[in-house]
């Protein structure tokens, strides 16, 4: 049995690896490529990675489903498992949260976020862990469809991000979501 499934949001295909929709992804290749799991298996629908943070076991995952169907690749992955939803963390952009801020959330609605959407409409509930990574809202009156799925403009400054990102979802493996809230909120 697995401990965790982490879950990465973004769109499959290189025209929207550097987008802001993808920063999920983009967090779920820096956990894999720190605790040496190559995700390289296809299940489900996501591509998926295998292997241990310590002690721990985790499934590492990115739906190839595009984002406003992530909930088809997450509820299989989920039946799949002995633990079913328990474990899951989901990792995503975040509009509401200004660019860098990263929050971890228990539970809660969709957010207007189309992957958190398909996921909550597949489990009936939002009931799962998030790890929000703060994108900022669009500015000069820029659709924020558009606005998710165009490149970072400070791609160092994101490079940061996915690395305090992956130092909170590490820590949240190893102790816990009440531990993990009290140190990074």
């Amino acid at each position: 049995m697995t401990d965790f499934l982490i879950v990465g949001l973004g769109n499959p295909g290189r025209k929207y690896q550097y987008h802001r929709h993808n920063i999920g992804f983009k967090v779920v290749e820096a956990l894999a490529e720190a605790a040496g799991i190559p995700i390289r298996r296809k299940r489900c629908n996501a591509e998926i990675g295998e292997g241990r943070f310590g002690g721990t076991s985790v499934i590492l995952a990115k739906p190839q489903t595009f984002m406003n169907k992530s909930g088809d690749a997450v509820a299989c992955l989920c039946s799949r498992r002995k633990a079913g939803r328990q474990g899951v963390i989901i990792i995503h952009d975040d509009l509401d949260l200004e660019p860098g801020r990263i929050k971890i959330k228990d539970g809660g609605g969709h957010g207007g976020h189309n992957g958190l959407r398909s996921i909550i409409e597949r489990f009936g509930s939002g009931d799962f862990v998030r790890i929000r990574i703060g994108i900022g809202r669009p500015e000069g009156g820029l659709d924020p469809a558009d606005y998710v799925l165009s490149n970072f403009s400070q791609p160092a400054a994101v490079k940061e991000w996915i690395s305090r990102a992956v130092e909170i979802t590490e820590f949240l493996v190893e102790y816990g979501l009440r531990e993990s809230m009290n140190r990074y909120h």
